[in-house]
C-alpha cells in the first residue's frame, strides 16, 4: 500500500482532500511485525511531506477496529483488550475520520487504550520514555505495599510466617511457578522448570506483567513491570521476593542485614578451573601445555574465514605474510547466551571469547553456570 500511495502522491498534487489509514505499529511498533510497521510509518511521513508542500494529507494511525478487518480475521480481540487495546466500534471511527479531515490534521492516533494496563506492558521488556507524556500511563501500580510487620496481609505472608530462608523460598519459588503455568495455560506448576528463562517458556510482554499482576496481589508488593525480564528464571524471580518480602523471624533479619565480611588479603587463592583461547587453536589449559612442552608456535597463515581482502593487503606490502589467530573466534554460539545472530555479528570478537571461555571454566568446575545468576561471583 505504500507504493500505491506513493503513486498517487504524484498523481494528485492539488487534492482537495488526500488521506491515508496508517496504524498505530507505525507510531510505537508492534512485536513480529516489523515490515509492517515500516510501511505505515512511511504513511505518516508522506503525509507530513506532503503538508510541508502545502498540499493537503491527513494520515490516521488506527487502533484495532471492532467488527471487521484483520481482528476478526485472526480472531485477536480478546489478546489486545488484555493487552490494554479496546477495539474502536465502527461508527466512532468513522466520526473521528470526519473530524479529522473536516480539521485538517495531519498525522493523528486514534486508539482506545487502557494505559494503566497498555504501558506496563509495552516497556515491560525494555526501558521507554514515549508515553511519559501520557498521565494515565505513568500513574504507580494501583497495588500498594503489604504493611510492615503485617504477615497475615496475604495468604502467602501467611504460609511463610515462622520458615527458616530454605523453607520460605520453596514456598516462594512455588508461588512463582504457580503463577507463571496459569498464565501460560497450563494445568500444574511442574510445567515450569526452575531454571529455564521465561522467554523460552513462551512469556511475552502481556504475559510479563500478567505474572507481575498475580505476584503484586499474592504478596502486596508494588512490583515492576520488568520483573519477569529482570529475574529471567523461576528460581530466580523467587529469590528477588525472598529479598523483597519482610522477613519472619530475628535470625532471617539479622541474616538480611549482616554486612558482607571482607576477604582477607593474606588468604591464599586455589585456581580450580581455567578455560582459556590462544592461536595455534589452543582451546584449553592442556592444549595451552601441549603447545608450550612441545615448543610448536602459534603463528600460522592469515584465516580465510574474516571477510577481509588479503590481496588488496599483500599488493600492499604493509603486512606480515603470517601472525596469531584464534581459529575458531568466529564461531559462536548466539543462542546459548540469549543473544540475537545480529547482535553477535556486531559485539567485539574478543567480548564473545570472554563469554564462551568464562561459561567453560564453571563447567569445568562443575558448576552450572545458569545457576549463579543474579548472585555475587
Amino acid at each position: 500500500k505504500t507504493l500505491g500511495a506513493r503513486h498517487l502522491d504524484e498523481l494528485v498534487p492539488e487534492a482537495e482532500m488526500f488521506v491515508l489509514f496508517s496504524s498505530i505499529a507505525g507510531v510505537w511498533g508492534s512485536g513480529g511485525q516489523s515490515a509492517y510497521a515500516a510501511a505505515n510509518a512511511h504513511l505518516d511521513a508522506l503525509a507530513e511531506r506532503r503538508r510541508t508542500r502545502g498540499q493537503a494529507a491527513t494520515s490516521v494511525a488506527w487502533g484495532p477496529w471492532a467488527e471487521a478487518g484483520m481482528l476478526v480475521e485472526e480472531n485477536a480481540e480478546d489478546y489486545l483488550r488484555r493487552r490494554g487495546l479496546t477495539p474502536l466500534p465502527p461508527e466512532l471511527g468513522v466520526t473521528i475520520l470526519e473530524d479529522a479531515v473536516a480539521r485538517d490534521l495531519g498525522c493523528l492516533v486514534a486508539a482506545d487504550a487502557d494505559w494503566a494496563r497498555f504501558a506496563p506492558a509495552f516497556g515491560s521488556g525494555r526501558a521507554t520514555t514515549l508515553f511519559d507524556d501520557v498521565p494515565e500511563a505513568v500513574a504507580p501500580p494501583t497495588v500498594a505495599p503489604a504493611p510492615a510487620g503485617d504477615s497475615d496481609s496475604t495468604p502467602l505472608m501467611s504460609a511463610l510466617a515462622g520458615k527458616g530462608p530454605a523453607e520460605r523460598r520453596a514456598v516462594l519459588l512455588d508461588t512463582v511457578r504457580t503463577g507463571a503455568a496459569a498464565v501460560l495455560g497450563h494445568a500444574s506448576a511442574d510445567s515450569i522448570p526452575v531454571d529455564l528463562p521465561f522467554s523460552d517458556l513462551g512469556f511475552d510482554s502481556l504475559t510479563a506483567v500478567d505474572l507481575r499482576d498475580r505476584l503484586m496481589a499474592a504478596t502486596g508488593l508494588s512490583l515492576s513491570a520488568t520483573l519477569v525480564f529482570d529475574h529471567p528464571t523461576a528460581q530466580a524471580l523467587a529469590g528477588h521476593l525472598a529479598d523483597l518480602l519482610p522477613s519472619s523471624t530475628p535470625g532471617d533479619i539479622t541474616a538480611a542485614l549482616a554486612p558482607r565480611v571482607a576477604a582477607d588479603p593474606d588468604e591464599p587463592i586455589a585456581i580450580v578451573s581455567m578455560a582459556c583461547r590462544f592461536p595455534g587453536g589452543v582451546r584449553s589449559p592442556e592444549d595451552l601445555w601441549d603447545l608450550t612442552a612441545s615448543g610448536a608456535e602459534g603463528i600460522t597463515a592469515f584465516p580465510a574465514d574474516r571477510g577481509w581482502d588479503l590481496s588488496a593487503l599483500r599488493e600492499t606490502g604493509a603486512f606480515a605474510a603470517e601472525g596469531g589467530f584464534v581459529y575458531d573466534a568466529t564461531e559462536f554460539d548466539a543462542d546459548l547466551f540469549g543473544i540475537s545472530p545480529r547482535e553477535a555479528l556486531a559485539m567485539d570478537p574478543q567480548q564473545r571469547l570472554l563469554l564462551e571461555t568464562a561459561w567453560e571454566a564453571l563447567e569445568r568446575a562443575g558448576m552450572n553456570p545458569r545457576a549463579l545468576q543474579g548472585t555475587s561471583t
